[in-house]
């Protein structure tokens, strides 16, 4: 990825760009004002995305149509700062038909003159009700140069609701635009569209997109961000590239927890479970602190090492001593690691001892424990008190139990 200009084409030939920063003039980004469409209400055949649920708010009996109805009859004209707040409050709110309503009675006022800032809050306020295509025929009748705020808006909008493709393609289009791309990396916002473009490859299984961005990023000279190279790393390792995520970690200046913890993630994931315990030690060693989600991933290495639970043995002692042990997420993946090695009076000793009984994985864990060890007694046991407590019991466990109950019982025939 030396040459001067980065395709990013696996998106498809539609998609497919040759993009030559290094040459692009820079222009300063100017506000944009233009006059609002008039409002295009989605096909009621197309499926739309759930309205985000922010918050419970205040019942109030005032709406904001109440209050535009009011303002109408007053002919009184409505200000920008009065528009920002109703936005903001049915934004908060996820109400889809205030949100039309408040786009239709912008789109009707003659003189109004679309801001920036005003744009932005209104793409938030159609995305956060579910009306993305809304937001999208809004987000195109832009000019021609539009402002890398309100594409990042349309993007992680996108991104949200699993539209990856989509996302990826208006991400390809903002870089076209050689002004928005100039500017977007002076953006505090920049690295959310980044971090965001990058998870959304893995959820899409767009590999290939996600190597031509890291190297558009190198030739850039703009992967310095902490949150960029752990997205890196996270997205090199569920593609199973582990000398790429490891060379994104060698790269960082100064690692931490969360550096650590995604490397060894990694190699848990691709079943390098003894350098899981070699970069665990090596974690301690450098005075890095070791916290919950990183001994959850250990453990889970511990469990597949076919050891007889020493390591993993070893791993629960460092959890003492740390003052972790009380932890769910290491309480859990202990019951889950002795049950795996076969040492069931050890997860159901950490199985009692835990104090919160309303965790279902605890239960689940305990539960496969007994089953993988041929104890369905103890299995049908545990499902009743289970039921007592009011733990719901997946079907996929109770089917495990009753075919675990079938074998033995033919094979004691």
């Amino acid at each position: 990825m030396t040459s001067n200009s980065t395709k990013l084409s696996s998106l498809g030939p539609k998609h497919s760009i040759n993009f030559n920063h290094t040459t692009q003039n820079t222009t300063k980004n100017a506000p944009i004002h233009i006059k609002l469409p008039p409002l295009r209400t989605p096909n009621p055949h197309t499926t739309t995305s759930n309205p985000i649920n922010h918050c419970t708010p205040k019942k109030n009996n005032n709406s904001s149509s109440d209050i535009l109805r009011l303002m109408d009859c007053l002919k009184l004209p409505v200000p920008s700062d009065i528009y920002t707040s109703l936005i903001k409050e049915c934004t908060l709110k996820s109400d889809p038909s205030e949100a039309l309503h408040l786009h239709s009675h912008l789109s009707n006022q003659t003189n109004f003159q679309l801001n920036s800032p005003l744009l932005h809050r209104l793409l938030l306020m159609h995305i956060s009700c579910g009306q993305m295509d809304i937001a999208l025929n809004l987000f195109d009748k832009m000019p021609r140069r539009k402002d890398f705020v309100s594409a990042a808006i349309i993007i992680v909008g996108c991104f949200n609701i699993e539209r990856y493709e989509l996302g990826l393609s208006v991400f390809v289009d903002m870089l076209v635009e050689g002004n928005v791309c100039d500017f977007m990396f002076r953006s505090p916002v920049w690295v959310i569209v980044v971090v965001s473009v990058i998870n959304a490859c893995v959820n899409s299984r767009e590999m290939e997109f996600g190597r031509q961005l890291h190297g558009l990023l190198l030739k850039l000279g703009v992967t310095d961000e902490f949150l960029v190279y752990v997205s890196l790393m996270e997205f090199y390792g569920k593609f199973g590239c582990l000398e790429s995520a490891n060379s994104v970690f060698n790269k960082l200046h100064c690692h931490n927890t969360v550096t650590w913890t995604a490397k060894i993630v990694n190699s848990c994931r691709n079943g390098l479970f003894c350098e899981v315990i070699k970069d665990f030690e090596e974690m301690g060693n450098a005075g890095i602190e070791r916290n919950s989600f990183t001994f959850s991933s250990v453990l889970r290495a511990c469990a597949r090492m076919d050891d007889g639970g020493n390591c993993g043995k070893q791993v629960h002692a460092f959890a003492l001593k740390l003052g972790l042990y009380t932890n769910t997420f290491v309480q859990c993946g202990l019951v889950d690691m002795y049950g795996k090695c076969g040492l069931i009076r050890d997860a159901k000793l950490v199985f009692e001892l835990i104090n919160d009984k309303t965790n279902t994985a605890c239960w689940n864990a305990l539960l496969m424990a007994y089953v993988r060890s041929g104890l369905f007694i103890e299995a049908i046991k545990l499902m009743y008190e289970m039921e007592a407590a009011q733990i719901h019991v997946k079907e996929s466990l109770i089917n495990h139990v009753k075919i675990g109950c079938a074998n033995e019982l033919w094979e004691q025939n």
